[in-house]
């Protein structure tokens, strides 16, 4: 693995970490912003969901971008959104004043979700491109790694406004990265086709490919599993099992130590099994063990130390399903990648604000119903793999696709 290989992932990885580090760093704040604004439980959850929505939908316009211009000069407008919203939420004085500056850090953050899938696809396919975004995933682990527990001791030091003057620098930090350490990988010979109309074109083009929208849809409904954790966890955590927001945050670890880890295989796995088989096997445990917490928790075993079990082994398989699914869903779009990149990380983040919202109708601060939710978008992944990719013997492709 060469020196470059390495330094793209890590800048790669740091861009596409400066929105989720401004989410994770966050989460233990929550029950304090409440109480510091006088806002309930469902405003509070909503300054979270509407940067979900803002960074999910804006991809649909950044992608498209990131083929006309070239893929800088979006993570440059990206970064410079994020910390304009960053200084605003910062200084917010009521939720709803927090919930709009949110709303742009939200937009902003779009750029690194979106553009850094492109680049991937820029510079490699198959099995080298999965390599590379297990590696881009190793570095952008640090965010639900080391996020959580910085952003409870800050929170604790300092308050919960300094959780944001944090994510500025580190979003200034990702400025000087991009301007040193990146160089553009859409030559301007390729960008002469792309357009507002070759992106509609391109849009439609994907909406058809059942191929693309049923493997965007596996890693969607996986990765809706851990956002219903992210909205719920904190109140389920810190209210219902007494944890303080210090070790809140080494659970919460936990589980990102566990896919990230995993997700280190991809390469190895793909390699020798194909991409195919890698998906259908991890998708099929991942919800075989999400399905088993939530029979055990409905048959009365719900100590934290059961949730956590169970958690750490489901969001170990998910590692391998999100880098698999995002690469093979690609592979075929390399004309139009941003664009591509665009459609995945939208409905992505649709997918998984609608679980959010639906699981938050239910929600009672009690574990159960954040469980039946995760189960649920476990089962719903493995029907479209079924769907998508049929049984273990239908048309395996090479593992060097």
């Amino acid at each position: 693995m060469t020196t470059s290989f390495l330094r793209i992932a890590v800048v790669l990885g740091l861009l596409t970490a400066v929105g989720p580090f401004a989410i994770d760093m966050y989460l233990p704040a929550l029950p304090t912003i409440g109480e510091d604004l006088n806002a309930g439980t469902v405003p509070v959850q909503m300054s979270l969901l509407v940067f979900f929505l803002s960074m999910g939908f804006a991809q649909i316009i950044v992608g498209p971008i990131s083929d006309m211009v070239g893929r800088k000069a979006p993570l440059y407008m990206g970064l410079g959104l994020f910390i304009i919203g960053s200084i605003g939420s910062a200084l917010a004085g009521s939720i709803e004043t927090l919930i709009a500056f949110r709303f742009l850090q939200g937009l902003g953050a779009s750029a690194g979700m979106v553009v850094p899938r492109a680049v991937v696809r820029d510079l490699h396919t198959g099995t080298e491109a999965a390599r590379l975004m297990s590696m881009l995933m190793l570095v952008f682990s640090i965010s639900p790694i080391l996020a959580p527990l910085t952003g409870s001791l800050i929170i604790e030091a300092l308050g919960w406004r300094s959780v944001f003057w944090s994510v500025t620098v580190a979003a200034l930090l990702a400025v000087f990265l991009l301007a040193t350490s990146l160089k553009e990988t859409r030559p301007v010979e390729e960008r002469r086709g792309s357009s507002l109309r070759s992106a509609l074109a391109g849009y439609r083009f994907l909406m058809g490919d059942r191929k693309f929208l049923g493997l965007t849809l596996i890693g969607g409904f996986g990765i809706s599993s851990f956002f219903v954790y992210l909205s719920n966890s904190s109140f389920v955590l810190i209210n219902h099992y007494g944890l303080s927001p210090s070790l809140y945050s080494v659970f919460f670890s936990l589980n990102a130590v566990a896919f990230f880890a995993m997700s280190q295989l991809t390469g190895v796995l793909t390699e020798r099994f194909g991409l195919r088989r890698v998906v259908r096997v991890a998708v099929a445990s991942y919800a075989t063990v999400m399905v088993a917490m939530l029979a055990v928790m409905m048959a009365g075993q719900q100590s934290l130390w059961v949730l956590a079990s169970f958690l750490f082994v489901g969001y170990g398989f998910l590692g391998l399903v999100i880098p698999t699914t995002s690469v093979l869903a690609m592979d075929d779009h390399g004309t139009i990648a941003g664009t591509a990149s665009a459609l995945m990380g939208t409905l992505h983040f649709a997918t998984g604000a609608t679980a959010m919202a639906v699981s938050g109708l239910f929600f009672d601060g009690r574990p159960l119903p954040m469980v039946i939710s995760i189960a649920t978008c476990a089962v719903l992944a493995l029907a479209l793999t079924q769907l998508t990719l049929g049984r273990a013997g239908d048309a395996e492709r090479a593992p060097a696709e």
